[in-house]
């Protein structure tokens, strides 16, 4: 499975076409030069701890303001205008939370733009979000968030959080979504009694080199948003958090050496949605996001918060930061196929598979199989699995990368699947077989399976079942680490594991999180 030029999609800002997006928007590098590396050094010695020490006093400093201002407070109180004690903690406030932030560097923040009224635009929806310190303008404006239920219980900043009166979101209300979509929506269309609600609709960090799909939920309300763009324009990018590479403590670490952080923040003009914007709220938010990456100069690409979760799933199999997965997952969308309707059709299109009396099939073969017209969408997904460029595909690589898509954590079922695509009729594959699963479970052109298969095939006899894999399995859990990432990977990506699933961002996703399939043993059959 390869990303060929047919397969590769091109984005679009505003009506200019524009080249396609680095390879993730979820990876961050740095490469220090030997200078870079000594000022490091030097810093870490003298000004960090310096900063580090202010930064905390700071917002310790914060603290019991925002507890006294935030004692007492019921709905109707406020939603009434502040009381004049009240506006002297929030320019307290205001001026502490920018002493914190000068101390850790950012000496000027430059503003562009004029921040509308609550009565203009209830909603400012903010990005690019690509790290923590993207708190910067939530501590100007001290504008409304929304925020997991949990973040209120913690020591100091739950109670900065608490002071200006979030959305929060409960993560074991499976009917949260909705809940926090309609206090959104009450906020929104409250005329300007509500302190104005600032959203992330990203739903998670990017590395800032294009726009992901907006979450429609700040749009949901019909009402005129004012668009807000970030921009950190340092020469040297520590301030990028993304879900690959540098974790949340060493991008700390790293921004406090740097003797000063810049950071622009334009309030864009209100957009009014018109009357089919207000209908659709994919609309508005796809028509915001392009006005917003024309501002930028960035493209717009259709990866989503769910393509983060599929880079970062928690299986056997981590994928590499090359992965088209990603691009198959989009198309995947594109293509019609819902996520609440993705297994069954997995389920079909597997049946289907195994019924066929031969595994190659050509674009129109593909597309009855599908049973989805010829497109041009069509066609992107076709080209991702026609390695040869000969205009034959491989369908059991489709299947198997669906699979992945649909089941990101359960690496094993998607290789049991495989197995029964691939094996003979005594129940046994090749490595050359192992190699083809791998490599498109993976989203990669090429990949050497013979270290793993020769630890699987423990008695040399050429062939290995799935019992033996999955034995092997149990025994080795971390066998993609061991056996492919080291030789392949390790070198290539310098990223650790432990910042590969740090969740980030301060903001968070309208969805309920699904912790039914964490932590399980090993299934050895298919549900």
């Amino acid at each position: 499975m390869k990303l060929s030029s047919r397969g590769r999609g091109c984005c679009v800002a505003g009506n200019r076409e524009r080249g396609p997006p680095p390879r993730s928007p979820f990876v961050h590098q740095l490469r220090f030069s030997p200078l870079e590396k000594a000022k490091i050094t030097f810093m870490t010695l003298t000004l960090f701890p310096i900063r580090l020490f202010f930064a905390a006093f700071m917002m310790l400093l914060a603290w019991p303001f925002a507890f006294v201002a935030s004692m007492g407070s019921d709905e109707q109180e406020l939603e009434k205008p502040l009381s004049w004690w009240r506006k002297i903690v929030d320019v307290l406030l205001k001026a502490i939370m920018r002493m914190m932030w000068l101390a850790g560097g950012f000496h000027w923040i430059n503003v562009k733009g004029r921040r509308a009224l609550p009565a203009e635009a209830a909603i400012l929806t903010v990005a690019p979000h690509s790290s923590y310190f993207d708190a910067i303008p939530v501590t100007m404006t001290f504008a409304s968030i929304v925020m997991k239920a949990e973040s209120k219980d913690i020591p100091v900043w739950g109670t900065l959080i608490k002071y200006i009166r979030p959305v929060f979101v409960s993560r074991s209300d499976q009917d949260s979504r909705r809940k926090t979509v309609e206090e959104i929506k009450r906020r929104a269309q409250s005329d300007g009694k509500w302190p104005q609600i600032m959203i992330f609709p990203e739903g998670t960090c990017t590395n800032r080199s294009c726009l992901i799909t907006f979450k429609p939920g700040a749009f949901i309300p019909g009402v005129p948003v004012q668009p807000v763009v970030l921009r950190y324009p340092n020469k040297l990018d520590t301030i990028t958090w993304t879900w690959q590479g540098p974790g949340a403590l060493e991008i700390l670490w790293l921004t406090l050496c740097q003797f000063h952080n810049s950071v622009e923040i334009e309030f864009l003009p209100v957009y009014i949605p018109s009357e089919e914007e207000r209908k659709n709220p994919v609309l508005y938010a796809n028509n915001v996001r392009h006005v917003m990456a024309e501002a930028l100069g960035v493209p717009v690409t259709d990866y989503t918060f769910e393509d983060c979760q599929l880079a970062l799933a928690e299986g056997q199999l981590r994928l590499p930061p090359d992965t088209c997965l990603l691009e198959f997952a989009k198309l995947v969308r594109s293509l019609g196929l819902k996520p609440e309707t993705l297994e069954d059709d997995l389920d079909k299109y597997t049946a289907s598979a195994m019924k066929m009396k031969k595994e190659k099939v050509d674009l129109n073969e593909f597309s009855a199989y599908l049973e989805f017209p010829v497109s041009p969408t069509l066609e992107s997904m076709f080209a991702l699995f026609d390695e040869n460029e000969d205009g034959i595909i491989d369908i059991r690589e489709f299947v198997i990368a669906l699979s992945v898509v649909c089941k990101p954590s359960k690496t094993l079922e998607t290789i049991q699947l495989a197995f029964q695509l691939y094996q003979s009729e005594n129940g046994t594959i090749t490595e050359e077989d192992l190699a083809h699963i791998l490599k498109t479970a993976m989203g990669v052109s090429q990949i050497n399976v013979t270290h793993l298969f020769r630890a699987v095939d423990e008695e040399e006899k050429g062939e290995i079942t799935y019992d033996d894999f999955y034995t092997f399995a149990e025994l080795h859990p971390h066998f993609a680490e061991d056996y492919l990432y080291a030789d392949q990977m390790g070198a290539e990506s310098g990223l650790e594991a432990s910042s590969l699933y740090a969740p980030n961002g301060i903001c968070t996703d309208f969805s309920p999180e699904n912790t039914e399939d964490k932590n399980k043993p090993l299934q050895k059959k298919l549900d």
